[in-house]
């Protein structure tokens, strides 16, 4: 997959901007940044998309800037020369798509039915944006639509927000969702810029969905571990389950049996996407440990160590 795209797939959230004004768009982006969404599809629906996406590019580079409601070849040179890294476009234009193919710009055209699709497929394009996404049947008519082609993922846009995102993101068909819930021009134009911020990160909390999953302890032994096991076992009522490397005391509790990262022990933190919260904690400057990575059968990360401790204890991320 275009490394673009795959950038797009570990934010997860590409918000949808429209701006009447090109002062308003360093805010914005700041806005963005901070809320821990690096990342913006500024739609040509205004002439201050140009300027508004050279603004950002300029102030804040580390942003991943998409230029949306693109309808000619001349809008997306425009829209790269101002420093756009991806074209999205309401529907599939064949003049469109096949300029942004042969300039090599990732593009992303809408489409709703199987013919537009096989159309997409035809350019070699690896995502597409399903739009009107709730309008057009939401993520029942991208499961039925989807089954024939293999590994194209859909960027749905469109009715997406903070109730229904999580439920499209769990699908293994979509890359990531559009969604100007965030971004509504209202608040872009009422310069409500602590509003956006605060929306964006609520947002991100959503879709990363953190929650504990268990608290591990190091034993500097197997016998040690063992008896730590029982006596919590027996003071909580908890189910004791011996494992290879731990023993775990119901779900929340497990004993190392040898010493592992973490002082102490280490804590275990579920979220929804390991691949999405260690962008967004990288973005927040935490590093992972590359050698803690354990994979499942299909190759998917399903648990990583961050680097550092929190009073004695290592942070340990696992995919819910």
């Amino acid at each position: 997959m275009n490394e673009v795209l795959k950038k797009i797939e570990a934010i997860g959230i590409v918000p949808v901007v429209k701006i009447d004004r090109a002062e308003d768009a360093v805010p914005l982006a700041r806005a963005l940044v901070n809320g821990g969404l690096p990342c913006a599809e500024v739609t040509f629906r205004t002439d201050a998309a140009e300027a508004a996406i050279a603004a950002m590019a300029k102030a804040f580079p580390e942003m991943l800037l998409g230029a949306g409601t693109v309808l000619t070849p001349e809008q997306a040179d425009a829209a790269v020369a101002a420093g756009a890294k991806f074209i999205v476009s309401p529907g599939l234009n064949p003049v469109v798509v096949k300029h942004c193919v042969e300039k090599g710009y990732p593009i992303t055209p809408g489409v709703c039915t199987p013919g537009e699709v096989e159309t997409a497929l035809s350019f070699g394009l690896e995502v597409v944006k399903f739009f009107p996404a709730e309008a057009a049947g939401g993520l029942p008519m991208i499961k039925a639509m989807s089954a024939p082609y293999g590994k194209l993922k859909f960027m749905p846009t469109g009715g997406i927000n903070a109730k229904n995102l999580n439920t499209y993101l769990a699908n293994p068909k979509i890359l990531a969702c559009g969604g100007s819930w965030m971004v509504s021009s209202d608040l872009i134009n009422a310069g409500q810029f602590d509003e956006i911020e605060r929306l964006t990160r609520e947002a991100v909390n959503e879709m990363l969905g953190f929650s504990l999953a268990h608290i591990g302890i190091n034993a500097s032994n197997a016998n040690e571990a063992g008896g730590i096991a029982d006596a919590l076992s027996k003071l909580l009522g908890f189910a004791k389950k011996d494992g290879n490397s731990s023993a775990f005391v119901g779900t929340v509790l497990e004993v190392m049996k040898t010493p592992n990262y973490g002082t102490n022990g280490h804590i275990a933190i579920r979220t929804n996407s390991i691949l999405r919260a260690v962008r967004y904690l990288e973005s927040q400057g935490y590093a992972t440990i590359p050698d803690s990575v354990k994979k499942d059968d299909k190759g998917n990360m399903k648990a990583i160590y961050l680097q550092g401790e929190f009073g004695g204890f290592a942070l340990h991320l696992v995919q819910a």
